[in-house]
């Protein structure tokens, strides 16, 4: 007898429908074809228990197993699920007649428990798309798939209660979500906030201007001054997640299997945060499990690096081409994916080797060599593509001991939003630009021209602090942001004023004052 049951592959953000075939005659052998990996070869093993524990019998027949199309590689213990009804149904200890309907994924334990899976949202997308009237997933990932509206999505705890539910012999209601009040109910609930920040307000003022503008961004300071607890922060003046942004940074993490249970649609923006140790895999994603890497887990978020000299140099290159085409593209010789990845890359690093140069309560104890050597860890072509510099001094006493609060992140944010909004509108008609550090050299030209008074200033800046060639555009996009959040329509000589102080590294004698 042939039955066919339906699940779905996920390669990157790619899904394929996978019709799973199974078909039984007389014999004793077990076949599995369609390019399954050891996790799906391994599968009748765990079916097998699972069946016998739930009181059905693996039959003594020739089972030939075919997950087509079999040409598509296939990963993981999702297939346990639709492999194991398909078993049954072909020899005839359930009824057929509903398999058709709905799309199976889960994994088998042995007593016949289904395991949580990586990608229901992706697959339940999927299913929705291909005309699917439901699909059957673990109870632990039904949060995650039901946000998926016009599809009915039922959480099992078993495997007999998936047969008692195509059998009709046992009802289940579908998991329905409201997704949009759940998703605008998560959106303000920050954790951290700039109001404890004492002191900093040059700083704070930088952060500002890089969340308005969609800026990368780099602090030097000595250690404790305060650069990780602000990058913290960053993500609570950001402009709040679109449904669009939250339902693909959601997919992300759900292949990655990032989701907790009770996680519907990520409503926060990212904020990934890995160690100085990690490797070029981790960081951009691949392996021999294709999984995304912190670069895509960041997307539509933040990239914090902290103590950005302690990468490996070859480990930081990897992130040029991701930083400008904000896309990731990963080629092996047995597959090829794509992953999203634009997000705000922020780092931090020590000015020097003993971390105190530049600090008026540390004595530095590192020559100019030493410190240069230090700062040359760090590529000039991946500098290039970071616009704000900032400097951080310790905050004094003074300020530390302030009892005021300094100024929220609810306000800092409201700035934020009313400058990305009036980006929104100027770039209207430029298809997938959004802010003003994706503009083009023509767009530079055409938006954020400086009038002769301001160009004049930036020649003499660029002369007096040995500025490279490569901080004009990079002058004159944040001079563009800081221009929005002031409301103004064009480029003044404060503007450009204040976008010239965010070039700390950039001057030659950086590393001889």
């Amino acid at each position: 007898m042939l039955v066919k049951t339906f699940c779905a592959a996920v390669n990157g953000l790619q899904v394929t429908t996978v019709t799973v075939e199974v078909h039984i005659t007389k014999g004793v052998l077990y076949h599995l074809t369609g390019l399954g990996d050891t996790a799906v070869r391994e599968s009748k093993d765990r079916i097998v228990a699972a069946m016998q524990n739930s009181g059905f019998r693996f039959p003594t027949a020739d089972i030939t197993i075919n997950l087509a199309p079999a040409d598509i590689k296939k990963e993981g213990s999702s297939y346990d699920l639709p492999v194991a009804i398909g078993i049954i149904a072909a020899n005839e200890e359930m009824n057929a007649e509903r398999l058709a309907d709905y799309m199976l994924v889960g994994e088998l334990g042995l007593d016949g428990r289904l395991q949580p899976v990586r990608g229901a949202l992706p697959i339940a997308i999927r299913a929705r798309a291909e005309k699917f009237k439901g699909l059957i997933v673990p109870s632990q990932n039904v949060h995650e798939a039901a946000v998926v509206n016009n599809l009915e999505v039922y959480g099992m705890d078993t495997l007999l209660d998936v047969v008692q539910f195509l059998n009709g012999a046992k009802q289940f209601e579908p998991t329905i979500i409201d997704t949009r009040r759940e998703f605008y109910e998560q959106q303000a609930k920050h954790d951290l906030d700039f109001a404890d920040v004492r002191g900093q307000e040059n700083v704070k003022r930088a952060l500002e201007v890089a969340a308005a503008g969609g800026h990368n961004l780099i602090m030097i300071g000595p250690p404790g001054s305060g650069k990780s607890m602000l990058a913290k922060r960053l993500p609570s003046i950001l402009p709040p997640l679109s449904l669009s942004e939250s339902l693909e940074t959601t997919q992300i993490h759900s292949i990655a299997g990032k989701l907790s249970r009770d996680t519907g649609l990520i409503s926060l923006r990212p904020f990934r945060s890995p160690h100085h140790t990690i490797s070029q895999v981790a960081l951009v994603g691949g392996g021999a499990t294709p999984q995304p890497g912190e670069i895509s887990l960041a997307h539509n978020g933040v990239l914090f690096l902290d103590e950005l000299p302690e990468f490996n140099k070859q480990t930081l290159e990897v992130l040029r081409q991701p930083l400008e085409d904000r896309r990731i593209t990963i080629s092996r010789a047995k597959y090829t994916l794509e992953y999203p990845c634009s997000f705000m890359f922020v780092a931090s690093m020590n000015p020097c080797p003993c971390g105190y140069y530049g600090d008026p309560t540390h004595h530095c104890v590192c020559t100019p060599g030493q410190i240069q050597r230090y700062m040359n860890k760090i590529s000039g072509p991946l500098l290039d593509r970071i616009d704000i510099q900032i400097e951080i001094t310790p905050v004094p006493f003074k300020d530390i001991s302030k009892t005021a609060p300094g100024e929220p992140s609810d306000t800092i944010r409201s700035r934020v939003i009313a400058a990305r909004q009036r980006q929104e509108e100027r770039f209207s008609q430029h298809r997938g630009i959004h802010c003003n550090a994706q503009m083009t050299e023509r767009m530079i030209h055409q938006y954020a021209e400086p009038d002769d008074a301001s160009l004049e200033m930036l020649r003499m800046a660029m002369q007096k602090f040995s500025l490279s060639a490569r901080a004009y555009s990079r002058i004159l996009k944040v001079a563009r942001t800081i221009a929005d959040l002031e409301g103004s329509d064009r480029v003044q000589s404060h503007h450009i004023a204040e976008a010239i102080g965010y070039r700390q590294l950039d001057r030659g004698d950086w590393a001889e004052r």
